[in-house]
């Protein structure tokens, strides 16, 4: 049986995506290319024997179209021999790029290849390549005549629906910022941005409190809002969402046994995968039929995994799934989480993959399950295996 493993992963630190930003002003090519040598770097590998790299980014315009994963092969010095591909499932883009990878190794299709992603929100922002409502097809229009609505207004559905406070989600958000502060960032490299050497995540605040999250206002209110879900109460603000970010990441994935014949160790298996799809209009709430999903495929039940690492795209979704699937807060994002640490969307799948290794490790366990909400009403699962 072909076993496919995850050896080593690297990360770019985090960094507001604004101008202003500390990753702003360097290419996303270059940002990624130097993932790639750091990647290297740590795991020892020739990239002479990478059969491929499959890479997640979400807006391919600007600066990131023209498939950024073999520009950033070729940025970073590697063999002409090195082929590379981009893909977009939004925000579960790196997740879905580890999950290809790991698929392919099982298949037989590849030995040795590298899973990474890529989003530079600072200068290649979401709006590059959004389709507005008149721009998605008569079909489209037909069905959802309203169109559906932004990711902030579907994290206030779900809060509303499911019965969440402010202060629930404050707190929440609270706790990311303690955690992400107490704990080392797993896989992080340090980059180079011209003179530059950025080496922490930008968002991150260890003066968080809970006075400061409960002084901002709404950020998703809008009198044509309000006036369409009165039953909404607005409590989605900056502070319990993740920020818009740039970063990058790189994961090296190999068939098992070809790890271990190289002296490689394995650090975990990656076992199962699923992914769903659920309402678009509450878009952010796939988590949990993906979760479900992928447990029953692993025949494990919620309470046979060790680690979680759910993308805290806003409170609300991550609070939403604790309570329909009844996982322990206490194992979940114990490193703190995207409210905290940024949200690069191409990117952060690669991030919640080393936080779940690094959570697995130092607590021993033995699964770890990653789930990631996406734009359009799908998510990823992914179930870890520790080795």
């Amino acid at each position: 049986m072909r076993r496919a493993v995850i050896v080593g992963g690297v990360r770019s630190p985090f960094a507001k995506g604004k101008e202003g930003g500390l990753l702003h002003g360097i290419h996303p090519v270059d940002l990624l290319a130097q993932c790639l040598d750091a990647l290297c770097a740590r795991t020892g590998i020739d990239p002479q024997i990478v059969e491929d790299v499959i890479t997640g980014c979400v807006i391919q315009a600007g600066e990131q179209a023209g498939n950024i994963g073999r520009q950033a092969v070729l940025a970073a010095g590697w063999p002409h021999s090195v082929p590379g591909v981009s893909l977009d499932r939004k925000c579960g883009s790196a997740q879905q790029a580890v999950d290809f990878a790991a698929c392919g190794i099982i298949a037989g299709a590849y030995d040795v290849v590298v899973a990474a992603g890529v989003e530079m929100m600072s200068t290649v922002p979401p709006k590059a390549n959004r389709l507005g409502r008149d721009n998605l097809g008569v079909a489209f229009a037909k069905r959802y005549p309203q169109g559906v609505v932004h990711q902030g207004v579907s994290a206030e559905l779900i809060a509303a629906r499911a019965s969440i406070g402010r202060a629930q989600m404050d707190e929440f958000a609270l706790r990311s910022h303690q955690l992400a502060t107490a704990h080392k960032a797993p896989g992080m490299v340090p980059v180079r941005v011209g003179e530059r050497t950025v080496d922490h995540d930008e968002s991150v605040r260890a003066d968080c409190s809970s006075d400061r999250l409960a002084a901002l206002a709404p950020a998703f209110r809008s009198d044509i809002m309000a006036e369409r879900f009165p039953e909404i109460e607005w409590h989605v603000t900056a502070g319990n969402s993740s920020p818009v970010s740039d970063g990058a990441c790189a994961l090296l994935l190999m068939e098992e046994s070809h790890a271990l014949s190289m002296g490689l160790k394995p650090r975990a298996r990656v076992t199962q995968f699923a992914v769903a799809g659920d309402d678009p209009m509450m878009m952010l709430t796939a988590i949990v039929p993906a979760t479900h999903k992928l447990l029953a495929k692993a025949g494990l039940s919620i309470n046979d995994i060790d680690m979680f690492e759910v993308n805290e795209a806003f409170a609300s979704v991550v609070l939403h799934w604790l309570a329909e699937t009844s996982a322990p807060l206490d194992k979940v994002n114990p490193m703190g989480g995207a409210i905290a640490l940024g949200h690069p969307v191409g990117a952060s799948g690669g991030r919640l993959f080393l936080n779940c290794l690094a959570a697995l490790e130092e607590s021993g366990g033995r699964y770890g399950l990653v789930t990631m909400c996406e734009s359009g009403g799908m998510a990823n699962a992914t179930l870890l295996e520790r080795c």
